[in-house]
């Protein structure tokens, strides 16, 4: 993988954990359900697939940035739902001030368009 390869896939992999952070700091949820809330929160704009989710639920539970209990979902069956740890608030929070900071960078280039 070329290293602009590996930059987009950090970029792309920084926004999905901050929209999954983001959706866990409102509560617990197992990950079809934080697929549909980002889903539902985005007006159906932003879906995220199975195959990248729960990639990405599992690296962040290894980060120490969540915390998954198994339990049962709403139609009784077993899930595992995800919380954020204390440190995982915090960097939300870091998340939040680099989406802000390239969010600013994509709108002076977009201006001189």
């Amino acid at each position: 993988m070329t290293d602009t390869m590996d930059k987009r896939a950090a970029v792309l992999q920084g926004t999905l954990d901050l929209l999954v952070l983001t959706t866990l700091s409102r509560g617990p949820l197992h990950g079809f359900g934080i697929a549909l809330r980002i889903q539902q929160d985005s007006d159906d704009l932003l879906r995220v697939e199975e195959g990248s989710l729960y990639p990405a639920l599992h690296r962040l539970e290894q980060a120490g940035l969540l915390k998954g209990e198994w339990g049962a979902s709403e139609n009784g069956r077993r899930a595992r739902y995800y919380n954020l740890t204390a440190r995982g608030r915090r960097q939300l929070e870091v998340e939040r001030e680099n989406w802000k900071r390239l969010a600013r960078g994509v709108a002076r280039v977009l201006k001189l368009a």
